[in-house]
């Protein structure tokens, strides 16, 4: 570009090797972020302390970090410090930074013995499943490959739902690591005609192109909060104190430790059933100064009655020990944070630590690269160190075993908390490598029925 545009800025960005299209001041040839260098200019721009992408003229800085987009902004009534952390206090942090050869051995070892004695290498149940809301989406020639890999996914986790009886009216469905907001999308549209249907969608980061605005409109409440699920208390939601709905937790591949941050913010509410303040006076009736009670008093104790959830499951190898809620399923296996640390590194090799070491390597070790594209994956690290210890596929398997053992400490948390969980596998690795469904009810007052944690 040999100049500006007129009406632009004259600023020339060497990074982009192009002038400044902002627009200027009548009058003036640089716009306001590139004013100290029109000649005479009264102040010079200075880095902004709270955001160092963008500046600010000097003279005015007190004036901008009253109103700066990265200032400190004030904490919403359901923001509860590490509310879902789990406990920092632990005594084992062990974390294992580097896997030798025989490292994995013994860790292989170990997963066989413990795949042998408890279960843990049967076969998850295979129940691809798909849902009439999604049928005509599915069936438009217009949508790509990846739009038709993500409705797969979503058309099977409704029907899950509508299989354990959760897709239903007269809920608050809590959709965990929302995003864009796509599998709340098809909920409602699964539901548009029942009556009292809430959705909540909770992601931490601003997100571009959410359809929360197709459903203005819509009759169902909509409602998104901007907010860490570690820092998410639900007892101090407003959305969910007015009206008391039952709630359904959700998610499509919530990474990491997000899952049990999401299982710790359902299932664990110390300010649910018991209030933090001391029990008001009784008052006589109609005194007029009797404090308002209902299902919106604040200083009323309440707790979200959770009925089910239903979330795929992704990328282990973030997890971590402090946020899992299956500490003593390892413990009660001799297992601890070292162990841990090292399954969670290992569980890639599930779908990313089938690279060929060399040009021998089979050619279907290639094809299963694939991922979806909100799929996060860590790099094989110790693909080096295994090559000609470990075969591809007998990675995949400690990889999957790996899962496996992650996975059922969740089985057991929330068999523990009085629910029926099971694992699934909701859809074929042709989709996505990341298909495996934790599903969960509340049991039944007798459920004989053996899981992946009990079998033997």
């Amino acid at each position: 570009m040999a100049a500006p545009v007129p009406g632009r800025c004259a600023f020339f960005v060497e990074r982009k090797k192009r002038f400044c299209k902002m627009i200027v001041g009548k009058g003036k040839r640089f716009c306001g972020e590139h004013a100290a260098m029109e000649d005479g200019a009264g102040s010079r721009r200075i880095v902004c302390p709270l955001d160092p992408k963008h500046t600010v003229s000097e003279d005015k800085l007190e004036k901008h970090l009253k109103k700066c987009n990265s200032r400190e902004k004030p904490k919403p009534v359901y923001y509860v410090k590490d509310r879902n952390a789990g406990s920092d206090g632990e005594a084992e942090t062990a974390e294992v930074q580097s896997l030798t050869p025989y490292d994995i051995n013994i860790i292989t070892l170990c997963l066989r013995v413990i795949g042998l004695s408890t279960g843990l290498q049967c076969d998850l149940e295979e129940k691809v499943l798909s849902h009439s809301a999604l049928q005509d989406e599915l069936d438009n020639p217009k949508n790509g490959e990846s739009a038709h890999k993500h409705l797969r996914q979503q058309a099977s986790i409704l029907a899950h739902m509508a299989a354990l009886g959760l897709l239903a009216g007269g809920r608050c469905f809590v959709e965990f690591g929302a995003g864009r907001g796509k599998l709340s999308h098809w909920i409602h549209q699964a539901l548009r005609e029942e009556p009292e249907l809430q959705l909540l969608l909770v992601e931490r980061s601003s997100t571009r192109f959410k359809v929360d605005g197709k459903h203005v409109d819509a009759g169902a409440e909509f409602e998104r909060l901007q907010v860490d699920i570690q820092h998410l208390d639900l007892c101090g939601v407003p959305l969910l104190r007015e009206k008391r709905l039952p709630v359904v937790g959700v998610g499509k591949h919530l990474c990491g430790a997000a899952t049990d941050l999401a299982l710790r913010c359902l299932l664990e509410n110390p300010r649910c059933g018991e209030s933090t303040e001391p029990p008001p006076k009784r008052l006589r009736s109609g005194n007029p100064g009797s404090p308002p009670a209902g299902p919106g008093s604040p200083a009323e104790p309440w707790g979200p009655a959770v009925v089910g959830l239903t979330v795929a499951l992704c990328c282990h190898h973030r997890c971590q020990w402090r946020h899992y809620v299956g500490k003593d399923f390892f413990r009660q296996r001799g297992l601890g944070a070292g162990h841990f640390s090292a399954f969670c590194r290992m569980s890639s090799w599930a779908t990313c630590g089938l690279r060929p070491t060399n040009h021998n390597a089979p050619a279907h070790s290639q094809a299963n690269q694939r991922g979806d594209e909100d799929e996060e994956h860590e790099p094989a690290e110790e693909t080096e160190d295994v090559n000609g210890f470990l075969s591809p596929s007998e990675r995949e398997h400690v990889g999957r075993l790996c899962k496996l053992l992650i996975d059922c400490g969740r089985v057991d948390y929330l068999q523990n908390r009085g629910f029926t969980a099971r694992l699934s596998r909701y859809v074929g690795s042709e989709i996505t490598l990341e298909n495996v469904l934790l599903t969960a009810v509340p049991s039944m007052p007798a459920d004989p029925t053996p899981t992946c944690a009990q079998a033997t």
